[in-house]
């Protein structure tokens, strides 16, 4: 017979797996025998402390904190993580032309993200994620209008580092 924890976590599972893959594949600029493992991780986390989560925020918040903490120790522990060259960067002008373009350069993007700072790549993950703004500020601890600032100022420096990897 199964308990109502192996129940609530396949489904806590089934629905944040794809988001905490996604965060991870920011985190670790792509790599997804990497960001697999992480994610693994996270889940055990999530299971080994499922009894202790007091519903103070969502499912959804509380996983996202355990994912960027996952992965901010990772980034800390590993600093070989390896950085794709600029040759290895075919050109490409816009962040998002169309979902095509997106789904087709998604190897790229997540090199430029993590070109970024933590926090920074943190808060574009989210944005990829379709995370509304008041949900990005209380996972990070702003304002959302501060997320709105940041968001923008995000996206340029997105398109300057693929700008300039076009024309190395």
């Amino acid at each position: 017979m199964r308990n109502s924890k192996n129940e609530a976590f396949e489904t806590i599972y089934r629905q944040h797996h794809p988001m905490v893959l996604q965060m991870c594949l920011g985190f670790v600029r792509g790599d997804k025998d990497t960001a697999s493992d992480l994610s693994q991780e996270i889940f055990i986390s999530v299971w080994n402390n499922l009894d202790k989560f007091r519903g103070a925020s969502s499912y959804k918040t509380w996983i996202y904190r355990i994912t960027v903490n996952t992965c901010l120790h990772y980034v800390k522990k590993d600093k070989k993580v390896r950085r794709l060259s600029s040759s290895e960067i075919e050109n490409q002008t816009s962040i998002i032309d169309t979902e095509k373009t997106i789904n087709d350069n998604i190897p790229k993007l997540y090199n430029a993200i993590g070109q970024l700072k933590r926090i920074d790549r943190l808060l574009i993950m989210m944005v990829l994620e379709n995370q509304d703004y008041d949900s990005i500020a209380e996972v990070i601890g702003i304002s959302p209008v501060n997320v709105r600032v940041k968001i923008h100022r995000i996206k340029k420096r997105l398109e300057k580092i693929l700008k300039n990897n076009k024309d190395e």
